[in-house]
């Protein structure tokens, strides 16, 4: 028998490989899986040979390439190495009030978002649901003795184009892990098919639409995928999803000079958000290697969501982290746009 990786591995498939041994064994390894966040090596419960036949048979999917903190040691970044060559990339965000990991649903993105240096670097494929789960169990590993409390999936990748592995990853998290479902937020471009799989989805996970723009052709210059599924489409989705699941709507917005910071742009935001009651998130634009457009100022970001909460719109600006270490919104994958930038003929 063969179990791709420690994470990818059942009951049924732990119950096949420890077929010789007492039927005590599964619930064991299992526990110190799942609830020691341990690697087979570390089972002390277990005898010194079957941890070394585990050790073997139930190999790590993530090998870590890279490890960088910054903040004070409040955000740890990791680039992993996947079985295969490919990299993925996880960021760990200590605050006073939660723990929060940032977890990648691809190896980088084929939704070619203009200001996204992940979407800069393009995409290699989709990640296995314990290559998913095994994100999480590295960050809360290292964020003891707190709890790992909160999880995005806002790394690389697109995750409502990996949408029956995300939700088995999902459902992992929260049952084997102890994860509670109103604590996972899954963000998307706005992959319409995948935002109404969400909305019947029986987990109450939160919802988050890259938004960016309001209005078609702005957006569509930002986000590519917005000319498949245009915000009138877009607004007819997430109002299914409020009205059906009664779950929690967001918008994120970069928000960039000029672009999509000015009053109009306000103007349109509040339009779009208000009906749906959706909270929108704003970001200072994080600088990326392939897109010099520069971000807003933070005054202007804080007079953009100044209006927008004399609209009525519910806006908090995004406290950035990790920024010196590429590990902000938007930053994952910077390093190889970086190498192909230089790599460029002058």
């Amino acid at each position: 028998m063969c179990v791709p990786t420690r994470y990818d591995a059942t009951r049924e498939d732990l119950a096949e490989l420890l077929a010789d041994q007492p039927r005590f064994r599964v619930d064991q390894v299992l526990h110190g899986l799942y609830d020691d966040l341990a690697s087979p090596a570390e089972l002390t419960t277990l005898p010194k040979a079957l941890r070394e036949q585990l050790e073997a048979a139930l190999p790590p999917a993530l090998r870590i390439a890279t490890e960088k903190s910054a903040d004070d040691g409040e955000t740890t970044k990791w680039v992993f190495s996947l079985a295969d060559g490919a990299m993925v990339e996880t960021v760990l965000m200590e605050y006073d009030d939660r723990v929060t990991a940032c977890l990648s649903s691809q190896a980088g993105c084929a939704m070619g978002c203009t200001f996204c240096a992940t979407g800069q670097a393009g995409f290699t494929r989709n990640l296995e649901v314990g290559e998913i789960v095994e994100q999480f169990v590295v960050a809360a590993r290292a964020a003891r003795p707190r709890r790992l409390s909160n999880i995005v999936f806002m790394g690389m990748g697109e995750p409502l184009a990996n949408v029956d592995r995300l939700f088995d990853a999902i459902r992992r998290l929260h049952g084997d892990l102890g994860l509670s479902a109103r604590r996972i937020t899954v963000s998307t471009v706005g992959i319409i098919p995948g935002i109404k799989r969400l909305t019947d989805f029986e987990l109450p996970v939160n919802l988050a639409v890259s938004l960016h723009a309001a209005n078609d052709v702005t957006r569509t210059s930002l986000v590519p995928m917005n000319k498949r599924y245009p915000l009138a489409d877009l607004h007819d989705a997430c109002a299914a999803y409020v009205e059906t699941s009664g779950r929690r709507l967001s918008f994120e917005w970069a928000c960039i000079d000029g672009v999509n910071d000015t009053d109009l742009a306000a103007r349109e935001l509040a339009a779009f958000a208000i009906p749906l009651k959706a909270h929108v998130n704003l970001i200072p634009l994080n600088p990326t290697p392939g897109y010099l457009v520069r971000g807003s100022t933070l005054a202007r970001v804080r007079e953009f969501r100044d209006d927008l909460l004399d609209y009525g719109v519910n806006a908090t600006i995004r406290r950035t982290r990790g920024v010196e270490i590429d590990a902000a919104c938007g930053q994952l994958a910077a390093e190889v746009v970086r190498e192909r930038i230089a790599l460029r003929p002058r």
